[in-house]
């Protein structure tokens, strides 16, 4: 895990020179960065009733009726005390990129999913629009209306299954990062499920992970895409493939320097804590523990490590942590951590349930046609809140959040300076792009203005409530 200094920093010049070759090659094929170079286009991540709705609505001259919807959730996953959006990148990126190229269409026509003028105006499609919402890192809480995307109805409608596939997604891996982060009290993390889930999953999880405070990835076409340190050293495979664990300390050592991380649990710790001080001395920079009760193997293989002399070695731990074995070890001699399953599985909480929902619609057709508030209100727990809204967090005397207000009328004069939603795409064209460093730190601002119960791991009530201002009701 601990390479030396001047080969990292020739190894990130050199994939920051590549990436850039590649974004610039991938926006001449009509690609954009944070895709996949094998999908160059987003629009057919969308169901089919998307298109036979759009079909119906152009039959019907509503297709271009101007209408709002907005992204949110009605409930955290049980034991959340609060949510972390991420994916609005992934999801600028995917807008700007969802375009029917003649392939698609071929398939669209030879499947019959929609009749001939819907192909022709899916031809042509680009979207128009206008997205706003809250800034990626920040987090959210039941009703937070997360995305705004507003234009015509048929532009807006497709968009609604990639925009949830991506939302959903990197927000339950970021919430349970954030969680995992405040476990470990700020000892480092790195993530390292990409053979635990999908291999497009991987690299969007390894992004959340790191939004959510994650220090590194094993994956690399993660560090590749979105620029995020790795780090890795050997597996068991590596000491079983030697005739001695000495050996294979020793190759590694040679190859890697004494900075350098030993995996000691392939067959005796303390064994192979001597053997690894032995040969790599006290410069050696760390050594990692897969398996075994990890609370008590830590303070022994710290000890020992003190008393062979190597007092600066770290110790690393892997082996199935979630949040709630990270917060067991925080007593322990433990000097970073590698998660791998729980992470990029949101932790037990795979998707955060969130929805893409018409809350608005025009009167009439034409631009200036006033908007209506509209919603559903069937019985069964799934009614909307009908309007377009915005949501402020009320700080308290202190600074620290004491609810998040959720309304469709006039903004009150005290909300006005912590309002929380930004322009994110205006007519069209992506206005609100920024560096993941960016929401990284976004995310570490915001969490750290909660309340203190928010770092609690124990299951309960969202760590602030959620408040309406909505005219009429």
């Amino acid at each position: 895990m601990h390479g030396e200094p001047a080969a990292q920093q020739t190894a990130q010049q050199t994939a920051q020179h590549t990436a850039g070759t590649v974004t610039a090659r991938a926006r001449a094929d009509g690609r954009l960065p944070g895709l996949p170079l094998d999908v160059p286009s987003t629009a057919l991540f969308t169901d089919h009733y998307e298109l036979t709705m759009v079909q119906a609505a152009l039959r019907a001259g509503t297709a271009h009726r101007r209408t709002v919807f907005e992204v949110f959730t009605r409930s955290l996953p049980p034991g959340r005390r609060y949510g972390v959006l991420a994916g609005t990148g992934r999801v600028l990126d995917a807008i700007e990129n969802f375009r029917f190229d003649p392939g698609l269409l071929g398939f669209l026509r030879a499947r019959r999913v929609v009749d001939e003028p819907t192909l022709r105006w899916l031809a042509d499609y680009r979207f128009t629009g206008s997205v706003t919402g809250y800034p990626e890192g920040e987090v959210y809480f039941p009703g937070s209306p997360v995305l705004r995307v507003e234009g015509g109805f048929a532009e807006c409608v497709l968009l609604e299954t990639v925009i949830l596939s991506i939302l959903n997604h990197d927000s339950a891996v970021a919430a349970a990062a954030s969680r995992m982060a405040v476990a470990a009290g700020g000892r480092p993390l790195m993530e390292m499920g990409a053979r635990r889930t999908h291999e497009l999953a991987a690299v969007a999880a390894s992004r959340a992970a790191y939004l959510g405070g994650f220090d590194a990835t094993s994956d690399l076409a993660a560090g590749f895409r979105y620029d995020i340190p790795t780090a890795g050293t050997s597996a068991h495979a590596f000491t079983l493939l030697h005739d001695t664990e000495r050996d294979a300390f020793t190759a590694q050592i040679e190859s890697l320097g004494r900075g350098t991380t030993l995996l000691v649990d392939t067959y005796d710790i303390a064994e192979a804590v001597r053997a690894a001080v032995a040969l790599a001395g006290p410069e050696l920079g760390a050594v990692r523990i897969d398996s075994g009760d990890l609370l008590l193997v830590a303070h022994r293989v710290r000890r020992q490590l003190d008393e062979l002399g190597a007092p600066d070695t770290r110790i690393v731990v892997t082996s199935d942590l979630d949040e709630y074995a990270i917060a067991s070890l925080a007593a322990a001699p433990v000097d970073a951590y590698g998660v791998g399953t729980r992470v990029v599985t949101g932790s037990g909480h795979p998707t955060c349930s969130m929805v893409y929902k018409l809350v608005a619609r025009a009167r009439g057709e034409g631009p200036d046609a006033p908007l209506e508030p509209v919603s559903k209100l069937s019985p069964g727990g799934k009614r909307t809140l009908g309007g377009a809204k915005w949501a402020a967090r009320r700080p308290d005397a202190e600074g620290i959040a004491e609810a998040e207000v959720i309304g469709t009328g006039p903004v009150e004069p005290e909300l006005a300076g912590h309002l929380l939603q930004v322009e994110l795409i205006r007519d069209g064209a992506v206005t609100g792009r920024e560096p993941l460093r960016a929401a990284r730190e976004r995310h570490r601002r915001a969490r750290a203005a909660l309340p203190l119960s928010a770092t609690q791991l124990s299951a309960g009530e969202p760590v602030i409530p959620t408040e309406y201002r909505l005219p009429g009701r």
